[in-house]
Parts: C-alpha cells; sequence; structure tokens
C-alpha cells in the first residue's frame, strides 16, 4: 500500500527541537516540532524507518486518515465506512482510545463504544482491552482523526536493558540531552554517576552508528500494511560499526551493582568495546587519556531520592572536580533544582527550556570547555 499522510513522532516535551533535528538529519520530510513532538510525512517504510532509527522518538503514531463529525450517529456511520482493511487484520486484536476536545461529541466512552461497534460490526475487527496495537481516536473541534500506534512498547526500550537502578533515565531521553549537549559520537564522553549505563550506552551506540530499534519488535509488524521482506531489507541497511580508532564512552559509579548493570547492558547491546565502566567515587574523578569531550551527569536531586541537604556537598564537590581536572572539557548537568546546579560553580550558560523528566521538571545546565 503506497501512501503518504501525516507521522506523528512523539517525545519529551522540552525537547521536541532536538527530535525534529534528528529527524530532518535522518533524511524525514516536511518536518515540524510541535508540543509533545514531531509532525513529518511519508508512509509505511518510512513508519518503520522511524521507528528503528530515530533515538529520540518515544512513539510512532501514524495519522491514517478521519473525517468530520457533529453527532455521535455521524461518527458511527463514517466510521464504517472508513477504510480500516487496508490497514488493519481482522485476526489481530486491538484497543480502542478516545479523546474529544472542543467537540459536540464531548463524551469521550460514549464515542469509543460506537467507533468500536463499527470496527467490529461492519470491519470484522477484534477487540481486547489488553491488546498491544492502539487506534487512537481524536475528536478536535469535531474533526476526527485516527492514528495506528505502531511502536507498541515504548522505543526507550531498545531491548538491551535487562537492569536499571533507582530513577532511571530512559534512553530517548539521554539521545536528546546528549544532541543539546552538542555530542555526535565523534568525543570521548565521561559520565561519573553512571547508574545503569544509559548515557555511556546510548553516545556508544551513536558513535557506532547503530540503529536504536535493531533488537526488538514493533506493533506494525502486525498491520496489514506491513511487508516483510521490504521491512528485513531496510534492517539490512544498518551500516557496520566502523573499524579503527572509536571514541570511548566512560561510566563510573561509587556502587558495584550499577557498575555491573551497566557492564552487563553495554554487552547487550554490543557496545562493550566502546563503553568501559568502573567503581569509582565522583570525587575520585580523573580525565581518560586523550582530548577532551564531554562531561554527562545526572546525579540526585532530592526530590525523589532521598533529602536535598547532603546533596549541596557532592555538587560543590563535583563542580570542584570538574574545574580542577577537567580543563578543555564540556560540562552538561542534569538537575531539577537551580540552586544544586548552581552550587557547583561551573560557568553554565543559561538555564535552557524545562525537560519533562518522571514527573518533574529539569534542566540540562551546559558549559563551555572549561579553562
Amino acid at each position: 500500500m503506497d501512501q503518504d499522510f501525516e507521522i506523528f513522532l512523539a517525545t519529551v516535551p522540552g525537547l521536541e527541537d532536538m527530535l525534529a533535528a534528528e529527524a530532518a538529519e535522518r533524511g524525514f520530510a516536511d518536518v515540524a516540532a510541535v508540543p509533545g513532538g514531531v509532525t513529518c510525512r511519508g508512509d509505511w517504510p518510512e513508519v518503520w524507518r522511524a521507528n528503528l532509527q530515530l533515538r529520540g522518538a518515544t512513539r510512532v503514531l501514524a495519522r491514517i486518515g478521519g473525517f468530520m463529525a457533529f453527532h455521535l450517529a455521524q461518527l458511527d456511520k463514517r466510521s464504517r465506512k472508513f477504510p480500516f482493511a487496508d490497514i488493519l487484520r481482522t485476526d489481530v486484536p486491538l484497543r480502542v482510545q478516545v479523546t474529544t476536545k472542543a467537540s459536540k461529541i464531548y463524551h469521550a466512552k460514549a464515542a469509543q463504544q460506537r467507533v468500536e461497534t463499527a470496527l467490529t460490526d461492519t470491519h470484522g475487527l477484534t477487540l481486547d482491552p489488553e491488546a498491544t496495537l492502539v487506534l487512537k481516536v481524536r475528536i478536535d473541534d469535531n474533526a476526527v482523526q485516527f492514528s495506528i500506534d505502531t511502536s507498541g512498547e515504548s522505543l526507550h526500550k531498545r531491548g538491551h536493558k535487562l537492569a536499571v537502578g533507582k530513577a532511571p533515565m530512559r534512553e530517548t531521553l539521554a539521545a536528546l540531552m546528549l544532541r543539546r549537549a552538542g555530542y555526535t559520537g565523534a568525543e570521548p564522553l565521561v559520565d561519573p554517576m553512571c547508574g545503569s549505563g544509559t548515557f555511556p550506552i546510548e553516545a556508544a551506540e551513536m558513535a557506532a552508528g547503530l540503529w536504536p530499534g535493531r533488537s526488538r519488535s514493533f506493533a506494525f509488524e502486525s498491520l496489514a500494511s506491513f511487508d516483510a521482506e521490504a521491512f528485513a531489507a531496510l534492517k539490512s541497511q544498518m551500516p557496520e560499526a566502523p573499524a579503527g580508532a572509536l571514541p570511548l564512552c566512560h561510566g563510573s559509579d561509587r556502587d558495584a551493582g550499577a557498575i555491573r548493570m551497566s557492564t552487563d547492558n553495554a554487552e547487550r547491546a554490543g557496545v562493550a568495546d566502546l563503553a568501559r565502566f568502573t567503581m569509582a567515587p565522583a570525587s575520585d574523578l580523573a580525565p581518560p587519556e586523550g582530548p577532551a569531550g564531554l562531561v554527562i551527569v545526572n546525579p540526585p536531586y532530592g526530590a525523589r531520592i532521598g533529602n536535598k541537604k547532603p546533596l549541596y556537598a557532592l555538587y560543590g564537590t563535583l563542580g570542584e572536580t570538574l574545574k580542577s581536572r577537567f580543563s578543555g572539557w564540556r560540562v552538561a548537568l542534569v538537575t531539577s533544582d537551580p540552586a544544586l546546579a548552581k552550587t557547583t560553580g561551573l560557568p553554565f550558560g543559561p538555564q535552557g527550556p524545562a525537560i519533562a523528566h518522571g514527573g518533574l521538571k529539569v534542566w540540562l545546565w551546559q558549559t563551555g570547555p572549561l579553562r
């Protein structure tokens, strides 16, 4: 089935511009940042490619069409005429989610029942409230829009990380923060509080040119529009990791369990040669041999884990360590508390936009090369 439609790439609020830059770099068409994500246009192979290749997208929605509807009977009638059979299979269960806004059809539950009845009675489709496949119905100003969530599980689940620590950084968020910090995969990286290794592993994958979705499955594989042979051909185009010297990504943590997790996660991701982990407190941090690069760190904030008072000393020590030992390196620091960032004494630039992370607002504080 060859057709061009709008594709919505959901992402972390506050980093939409970074995903837009990534999608444009990857050659997607008509890319535009919008609140909560990015829109672009393409056909089904572009949907597959977005799921496979984009590090910063959390979900990929295929906006498959819609119509105007001013009352429930109209919604019912037009849903029965919609060409769902081109996209959905009768043997694959799905569930329906409806949102309504500023519309004459204001009762989402009643709208959901009408769409579900049309899907089962007219189109012969199977419904299951636990289904992986989701048809999203958005009724906004009386315009009904159907979207298929083509990802299934959130795309931060790359398929490599079995172990996570407390308050884990999601891979999609880490990838966009690395991009905002100017990381391209061409310089070394250090994370002195690496937890389960998300920043160093994402950075190593970027350096190696690996596609984030290479090891997992997606909801679009159970659609009528899916072509397994064409998808296999697309996956075969992933470049081999370049031979020769690639910059190393270094993670350290004072917790032995975190280092075990990080090492195992890097092994599963196929980047054990590029992401190295050692057990050490942040106060022992020293730059690796070779050129300067990026230090990126996600310290405790006190908002979720423990108490804030001892953190001022931790941030102060971290700042002193970086200023005294990491001349020429850039620093990117994630925290929910501007006062903690200032405690480091590091020469951060402007605060930048707030980023949603685990129910909190955080900021990515950045320096230029330290002197």
